[in-house]
């Protein structure tokens, strides 16, 4: 083997991990871990989930109204394999970042389905449900991950259900409550973004 040939696989993987980076959504081994893209969600599966997150909707307090859990559910659920099918997502998480960043896909990043599943939740305008953007990895070296984050209304995200339809791949849905997600310890963007405005601040001044 030539020494041009053996340094093929060595600037495939810094390229990948160089994308994986700038992509800027960070799987973990125990929701991602390299696994094949899961199958296509039936029909079955798919009502299944939803009447799940109506549930778990429901269980962020007695005010939240069954019609609004039930409209959010949908939302959450369908919304994201829409988009998927449109994006083109058919690979793991990661892998299909890869391909944004390269220019293979548009889009279908973790903010691209965050972005999308605010905007069509938002355009209901529950009145006993809010809406809240969230942010892990801000202040550490992994990879930032953005989701939707639902409360009842009046209530802190911390008490919140994790809406998360990039974690699993092509647009599946992941659910959990906010303290107990396994895999994120999240962060509202806007204390995200004050606490970058505040480094760049420092960082300028020479602190």
């Amino acid at each position: 083997m030539s020494s041009r040939q053996a340094e093929r696989p060595h600037r495939a993987a810094t390229a990948l991990a160089l994308a994986l980076l700038l992509a800027g959504c960070g799987a973990t081994v125990s929701s991602q871990g390299g696994a094949p893209a899961p199958a296509t969600v039936t029909p079955g599966a798919r009502e299944a989930q939803v009447t799940e997150v109506t549930r778990a909707l429901l269980a962020l307090g007695p005010a939240v109204d069954p019609a609004e859990a039930a409209r959010a559910a949908r939302i959450a659920v369908e919304l994201p394999l829409e988009r998927a099918r449109a994006w083109q997502v058919t690979d793991p998480p990661l892998v299909h970042n890869f391909k944004v960043v390269n220019g293979l896909r548009e889009k279908g990043v973790c903010q691209d389905f965050a972005d999308a599943l605010e905007i069509g939740l938002a355009a209901e305008g529950f009145r006993t449900l809010d809406l809240h953007r969230a942010i892990a990895n801000a202040r550490n070296l992994k990879l930032e991950h953005a989701t939707v984050i639902v409360t009842a209304r009046g209530q802190p995200m911390a008490e919140g259900l994790v809406l998360d339809p990039w974690r699993i791949g092509q647009g599946q849905l992941w659910v959990g409550r906010t303290a107990e997600d396994p895999d994120y310890r999240w962060e509202s963007r806007a204390d995200v973004r004050a606490w970058h405005a505040s480094w760049k601040a420092r960082a300028s001044a020479g602190l």
